[in-house]
């Protein structure tokens, strides 16, 4: 399993808006989350929660531009979250490991550039189709149908296009990018073992801090990280291959005391 340490070079994300803006600030976080266990850094430039501004494409390359040049220079592994089809040019141009898109990528146009890259691709489930999240109702019982569907029609439009399926992560989305009953994100996490299975393809898990782990816990988000642990080794329980998370130290200690605990069982 890899470790996808978020990093939001951003004035509004949910739970960490403002801190890591300045390209110093970025750069020494990064630092802390490779030295917790990060594999991965996830960079994004534009907020994607309920009530985050709309940001210009250049607005993002230029928050994004300073560090991804300084991570590639020490050789780290880059992930670029966004789902602006200019944006993710320019990551493909500069050469990024990864992709990361909250709409999974629904633009057409693109697709020939996407598959002339070499970067993996995180596909992902979101309720809204396009641009931010939402607040819309999805039952419970129609999530797994509905994430199947989904992937279904995205990763056949994509692998037809000449995108490599090896090259790609289904992320079924959580919180508001499934649903606004916060048992919907439950159920549909419950469910990664049969995602995997469905498609023979690689799972990310992104529940860090999220609302509907908060609702159970009544924690805010800079309290919220025991809830977040527990999400996430059950996903890593569930066989998810890569976990998106704000702080992978405490994962890797968590996965720690599994392997200890179960022997050679657990996938870390």
């Amino acid at each position: 399993m890899k470790t996808f340490a978020i990093l939001n070079i951003t004035p509004d994300s949910f739970s960490d808006g403002g801190r890591f803006l300045a390209p110093e600030a970025a750069l020494k976080q990064a630092q802390k989350l490779i030295a917790g266990g990060a594999e991965v850094l996830d960079l994004g430039g534009a907020a994607s929660n309920v009530d985050a501004e709309a940001v210009a494409p250049e607005v993002e390359i230029a928050r994004l531009a300073p560090v991804v040049a300084a991570l590639k220079a020490k050789g780290v592994s880059i992930s670029i979250d966004s789902f602006s089809p200019e944006v993710q040019r320019w990551a493909m141009a500069e050469g990024v490991d990864y992709v990361n898109d909250i709409q999974g990528f629904p633009e057409p146009s693109l697709y020939p550039e996407l598959a002339a890259s070499s970067a993996k691709l995180v596909v992902m489930h979101s309720v809204q189709g396009r641009g931010k999240a939402t607040r819309v109702p999805v039952p419970p019982s129609e999530v797994f149908d509905r994430v199947c569907r989904f992937f279904e029609a995205r990763v056949g439009a994509l692998t037809e296009a000449g995108v490599a399926r090896q090259r790609l992560i289904l992320d079924p989305g959580m919180g508001f990018f499934l649903s606004n009953d916060p048992e919907t994100s439950f159920e549909m996490l419950r469910h990664t073992a049969d995602l995997k299975a469905a498609f023979g393809l690689p799972v990310l898990i992104s529940v860090s801090r999220k609302s509907f782990l908060r609702k159970v816990t009544g924690r805010s988000p800079g309290e919220s990280g025991s809830g977040t642990l527990a999400a996430e080794l059950f996903a890593a329980l569930q066989g998810a291959d890569y976990i998106r998370t704000h702080d992978p130290a405490a994962l890797k200690d968590g996965l720690a005391v599994w392997q200890a605990l179960a022997g050679p069982r657990p996938r870390a």
